[in-house]
């Protein structure tokens, strides 16, 4: 009879490597990596120490990334899924109730995130600016951003605005310029940066 999932005895686990199964595994090298490149950057993170902090076998993680480069690109996917759709993009939508205020929205959204104690700043630019735009992270992290530029320009479309493109690359350097803001300490940054905004979607009106 072929031995069914349940019936076979789990293997023992690696010394230091807790007993999880392969998917689980590699959810939780990601998630580590997630928390510890958010917080402190790419270099100052090496991989003994996501090894150690994930819980996992040497074996284990290099069965799943063959790299650290490989893993913050995992981790640079996983940050657009959580921060720019979910966060950003899905928060603001829920809280405008027209494309123009869904726009505005990205603000306050912003304005709740910049006052957590957690506030971490946007790991896309930290990693361009951390790796440089020639280096194949940097060019990861300028494809992610454009991929902000990208929700931006579908809410201007959806709002009848005029010339989309040029305005959400207008619109994202209000984004990210309250992203440094706050990074200094500019608690009030993104009131600051949707008062600029208004006055951006005049603008750009049809």
């Amino acid at each position: 009879m072929t031995p069914t999932p349940e019936s076979v005895p789990l293997q023992p686990a690696p010394a230091g490597e807790v007993a999880i199964s392969a998917v689980d595994a590699k959810q939780r090298i990601v998630d580590t990596a997630y928390e510890l490149f958010a917080r402190r950057g790419i270099r100052d993170v090496g991989v003994n120490e996501l090894i150690s902090r994930a819980g996992v076998a040497k074996a284990t993680f290099y069965r799943h990334f063959a790299s650290k480069e490989e893993l913050v690109l995992a981790f640079l996917e996983q940050r657009d899924q959580m921060w720019t759709v979910q966060l950003i993009v899905g928060d603001a939508r829920r809280r405008g109730g027209t494309p123009e205020e869904q726009l505005l929205a990205i603000f306050d959204v912003f304005g709740d995130w910049f006052r957590r104690d957690d506030f971490e700043a946007c790991s896309f630019i930290n990693i361009l600016l951390e790796m440089g735009a020639q280096h194949p992270l940097g060019r990861a992290s300028i494809d992610y951003l454009a991929r902000i530029r990208g929700h931006v320009q579908q809410l201007a479309e959806e709002a009848g605005l005029r010339d989309t493109e040029d305005f959400s690359r207008s619109w994202h350097i209000l984004m990210k310029g309250s992203i440094i803001s706050a990074t200094e300490g500019d608690t009030e940054a993104a009131k600051r940066a949707q008062a600029m905004a208004r006055t951006l979607i005049e603008q750009f009106r049809a």
